[in-house]
């Protein structure tokens, strides 16, 4: 008589991971949700940014650490994705993240055509995936698009940052000594950085109509998961997508609380998450696998591709696994 095979057994910790920005799983994090969910079982939950460097390593971008779900930035996750690490993508967030392109405030540049012939920094990071020269470049040429303007129409500058260097330090300070005359620059931190510098801001991607001139690391931002624990223990990743399902959720009747949460997870201070994100942002936490947001991300891992940032061609549909976070949805309606 044959027998199923036992299902594996619980894994003894699974891990998260995100980006200093605006996400569910920082909620959900900060109000001691995920341990609770996972806690009946012995099973710990534990945060990279939270355990020391050699631990940590490089899984953050890497995702080769199995029993991981990572919420960050989509330049790092298609090119683990690319270099072949089996991870699946549960769920995107699009989150309106200020981005802008800084000038000197004496230089007379106050609008997209206006970049014509400028000199654009792109920063250059000593790191396996430099996602910030991505998101410089990407948003650089996302302003040029929308006054009709082509990559060739401005000049390009490498600009060298200094390892642990703070963001957006060495472009601004290119800025500042006049060797560039634009540079790229998103989030809560960087409100705080222009202000130190002086610079002042040329275009705002934030206001323009079309979607598609911000189409950046962040935005929209990936949900993924390794593909092992996906097969090996689907009722976690169910669970673990209702938490943050569940901290959207809560979010959405919070501003004042979540702006505490932000500022927690950004690093900066008041004034920085209120110009870093617009108002109702709080309630733009919830994922999903829209064909709009899979489309927009599309778009872009064709231009991370096109400029030579990921090791082969990811194909976004191919990648994307709904079931989970439909699942999810249908397990947080039950607990309601």
């Amino acid at each position: 008589m044959s027998t199923s095979p036992a299902a594996p057994p619980y894994p003894d910790t699974l891990w998260f991971t995100r980006c200093p920005v605006p996400t569910a799983t920082g909620i959900a994090a900060d109000r001691g949700w995920l341990a609770e969910e996972f806690a009946p079982e012995g099973i710990a939950v534990r945060s990279l940014q939270d355990v020391p460097p050699e631990v940590a390593a490089d899984h953050h971008y890497t995702h080769a650490l199995t029993g991981l779900f990572r919420e960050g930035g989509n330049v790092p996750a298609l090119w683990a994705r690319s270099r072949g690490e089996r991870t699946r993508l549960l769920g995107l967030t699009w989150i309106e993240e200020r981005q802008t392109v800084l000038v000197r405030a004496d230089s007379g540049i106050r609008s997209a055509g206006q970049l014509r012939g400028a000199r654009l920094a792109l920063p250059r990071h000593p790191i396996a995936i430099d996602f910030w020269r991505a998101m410089a470049l990407a948003g650089h040429r996302g302003a040029l698009a929308s006054a009709g303007l082509a990559p060739d129409d401005a000049a390009w500058v490498d600009v060298e940052a200094a390892p642990g260097g703070g963001q957006w330090e060495a472009e601004l300070a290119a800025l500042r000594d006049g060797s560039v005359d634009a540079v790229y620059v998103k989030g809560a931190l960087a409100v705080e950085a222009a202000r130190r510098y002086g610079a002042v801001p040329a275009v705002e991607l934030d206001t323009l109509p079309d979607r598609r001139h911000r189409v950046n690391n962040g935005t929209p931002r990936p949900i993924t998961v390794h593909q092992q624990l996906l097969d090996e223990q689907p009722e976690l990743v169910v669970r673990f997508l209702a938490v943050l399902l569940r901290a959207a959720d809560w979010a959405a009747d919070r501003p004042a609380e979540t702006a505490r949460i932000l500022g927690a997870e950004t690093g900066a201070g008041p004034e920085g998450v209120a110009g870093a994100y617009a108002a109702g942002g709080h309630r733009t936490l919830h994922p999903d696998l829209s064909a709009d947001r899979l489309d927009l991300l599309a778009r872009q891992e064709r231009f991370l591709a096109g400029q030579g940032f990921l090791a082969d061609r990811v194909d976004v549909h191919d990648w994307a696994d709904p079931a989970p976070l439909a699942a999810a949805r249908a397990l947080l309606d039950r607990r309601n």
